[in-house]
């Protein structure tokens, strides 16, 4: 699928994001899955909600799409844009029905909007402890482009995006890299090239 290619996930169920319990597409094994007791109120309401899908799997899917929502609500709303690319991300990479992911994406967003100041580490540190690096990868270059949804990438979202990583215990390197993905995105940027005299491109 066009999530999977932009990503870089293999269409391996057992060995892509959509299945925690599976080895990376580098080879490294993941790290272990955290206990359930240590799951968070927003990650058990999400939980619930996909009853049919095996436990990790459930957990996976809830953590990720709470980071997605708290890197849409950066600026403190969510546009329908930003709520579109979450529902078709959850969608594609959580392996579960369309209508599950719209309901999974708005607990998830409502959740974030009501308890992200609580919560937001505590559901990212779940994640970092229960995932491979190519995992927390994914994801964050998803949070990426949830912000760029819009067409620009805000300071407050920039900011966010920033931390994220650093909960994910991903390094300057990596997140540099992500960052050089979407550069026109930024809306700093494209301040700065709408400016009299700016270089133009090419």
């Amino acid at each position: 699928m066009v999530l999977r290619r932009f990503l870089g996930l293999r269409d391996d169920r057992s060995r892509d994001a959509g299945d925690p319990s599976g080895a990376s597409p580098s080879g490294r094994a993941p790290r272990p899955a955290a206990p359930a007791d240590a799951d968070t109120t927003t990650v058990r309401r999400i939980v619930s909600a996909m009853e049919a899908l095996p436990d990790d799997q459930r957990r996976y899917v809830a953590a990720f799409a709470y980071i997605l929502g708290r890197a849409a609500h950066a600026d403190l709303r969510t546009t329908d844009e930003e709520r579109a690319l979450m529902e078709r991300t959850v969608w594609e990479l959580g392996g579960i029905p369309e209508a599950q992911a719209v309901l999974v994406v708005e607990i998830a967003r409502s959740q974030n909007e009501l308890y992200g100041g609580t919560e937001d580490y505590l559901v990212t540190r779940q994640f970092r402890e229960s995932t491979s690096e190519d995992q927390r990868l994914a994801l964050l270059r998803c949070c990426f482009a949830i912000g760029a949804a819009e067409g620009s990438i805000s300071a407050e979202e920039s900011a966010e995006l920033n931390q994220i990583a650093k909960e994910l215990d991903l390094g300057d390197e990596q997140l540099n890299a992500i960052r050089a993905e979407f550069t026109d995105r930024f809306e700093a940027v494209q301040r700065m090239r709408r400016l009299p005299g700016a270089a133009s491109d090419g």
